[in-house]
């Protein structure tokens, strides 16, 4: 058995030998490949790109991730019936194969800084994935809240964990950002008007939502592309172009949830530049508290009297955003709120378990709030929140989770600001976090979280913040481009 295991090695061994056996395994291949080719079967055609994939995820992870980042905004959602869950494809299945590899390499060696596992956002992270399996544990449906967090883990560890990793060089939070970005072409083929507006980003976004939420979510990124005067001129004009793609593109996508959220990221903008202290921030914020509390009734009978619904006219559209008398979008936000409410009243600390909203809201729904769009089936969509939804899917713990994680970013987003010397780094940070609020102010009205789409850019932006206020310390640059 020895001398045949030398004869075979000896065998191998041989350059000429070597080739020959090449030549042969490249003969096996286009001959069946040919045949299944005549049989109208194509799926062996994919196996080179399947080899070259596969050495990537071994030799070079990084060019993985960044072809992740690529094939997002192209992915197509793939939904199994009996639950309605769906698996965005090739996106996920690819970020499946990191997250794997990652946990391979954990048992091995545990190669990741210590100083990302014990930075104040990944341990914020770090216990939402924990509480997220209990209440998965405790879930109605468990089969839906285990495949719900195994989704957050295969977005989690590529882009927030592996993605501080990759943006040690600075370079690569721009290879990122220009990876993922979208041009309007398709869109513009429609003249960009209202009603193509809301189908045709199908069938790569669910609806105009979707697709205005990350519009929205990069406009801050290169608007800081555009103005940053440490960039080349030819670099800035691009940006400029890009940026003035996506601006006209919001516009005419008719998602008011991105308008305002874009406006309230310039708000923000402006506090920062005009340095304005929290106190007075703190001091405006009570009293329009206090007097939206003392004419709570007139608001409410203005708001009820508007009767403005979606209009191809911008102004009309921006009025309609109030309407909560006719306008069925506004209406059923507010049904799946007032059901997500009820839901945390009666499981306040677990709740029914992430991912499980879509199908346990129905019997919470009140006859006199449901509108012409209220369903009972579980086949439109979750609670429109990113903060309603955990409350009654993960108990108030979940949702106070999200909160800390909001403000955990903001303050070490402003921390790197203030204390940086480096003008590309600030400018960085602050278009990072500009385009974070925006998704975050968007979170008030929908949520997008558990989908690839939304998930890839906001826990690789997070990533990008945390790389840079680890590695871009005083006697620990971040690498600058190459």
């Amino acid at each position: 058995m020895k001398d045949s295991l030398v004869d075979i090695r000896s065998f191998l061994a041989r350059g000429n030998n070597r080739n020959t056996i090449l030549y042969v395994l490249s003969a096996v291949f286009i001959g069946l490949n040919c045949y299944l080719i005549y049989r109208e079967t194509y799926w062996l055609l994919l196996f080179p790109l399947f080899l070259v994939i596969l050495y990537l995820y071994f030799y070079s992870l990084d060019k993985v991730l960044l072809l992740i980042t690529a094939l997002t905004p192209l992915a197509i959602n793939i939904t199994q019936f009996e639950f309605n869950v769906g698996v965005s494809i090739p996106s996920e299945p690819l970020m499946l194969g990191v997250l794997l590899l990652f946990i391979i390499k954990l048992f091995y060696s545990n190669h990741i800084d210590k100083k990302i596992w014990n930075h104040p956002l990944t341990i914020v992270i770090g216990i939402q994935l924990i509480w997220m399996l209990i209440t998965s544990i405790t879930s109605d449906i468990p089969l839906v809240s285990f495949k719900h967090l195994l989704a957050r883990l295969w977005f989690v560890v590529p882009f927030y964990i592996l993605g501080i990793q990759l943006f040690r060089k600075r370079s690569n939070i721009k290879l990122f950002i220009w990876c993922y970005t979208l041009t309007t072409y398709n869109h513009s083929l429609w003249g960009f008007d209202e009603q193509a507006g809301h189908w045709v980003m199908e069938p790569f976004y669910n609806d105009h939502t979707a697709y205005g939420v990350i519009l929205a979510l990069f406009i801050p990124v290169f608007f800081g592309f555009t103005f940053g005067k440490t960039y080349s001129n030819p670099f800035r004009f691009i940006s400029f172009f890009v940026l003035a793609i996506l601006l006209i593109a919001l516009v005419l996508s008719y998602s008011r949830a991105a308008w305002l959220s874009l406006a309230f990221a310039l708000g923000v903008l402006l506090i920062v530049l005009f340095r304005i202290k929290f106190k007075w921030i703190l001091f405006v914020s009570v009293i329009f508290g206090i007097t939206f509390y003392l004419f709570s009734f007139q608001i409410l009978d203005r708001l009820e009297k508007n009767r403005q619904g979606p209009s191809a006219n911008f102004v009309e559209h921006l009025r309609s955003i109030s309407n909560i008398s006719t306008d069925n979008s506004n209406l059923e936000r507010i049904n799946r709120w007032q059901s997500a409410l009820r839901m945390f009243e009666d499981r306040p600390v677990f709740g029914y378990g992430p991912g499980t909203y879509q199908f346990e809201y129905a019997p919470y729904q009140r006859a006199k709030e449901k509108t012409l769009i209220s369903t009972n089936a579980g086949d439109k969509g979750n609670a429109h929140s990113e903060y309603f939804g955990p409350l009654a899917e993960q108990g108030l713990l979940g949702m106070l989770l999200v909160l800390f994680l909001v403000g955990t970013f903001i303050v070490v987003a402003m921390r790197v600001y203030r204390r940086s010397t480096d003008p590309e780094v600030k400018m960085l940070t602050l278009s990072l976090m500009l385009a974070l609020l925006t998704y975050f102010m968007h979170g008030t009205m929908n949520n997008f979280l558990d989908t690839d789409k939304a998930s890839v850019p906001v826990w690789g932006f997070m990533a990008a913040i945390v790389a840079l206020d680890i590695y871009a310390e005083k006697g620990n640059q971040i690498e600058s481009d190459a």
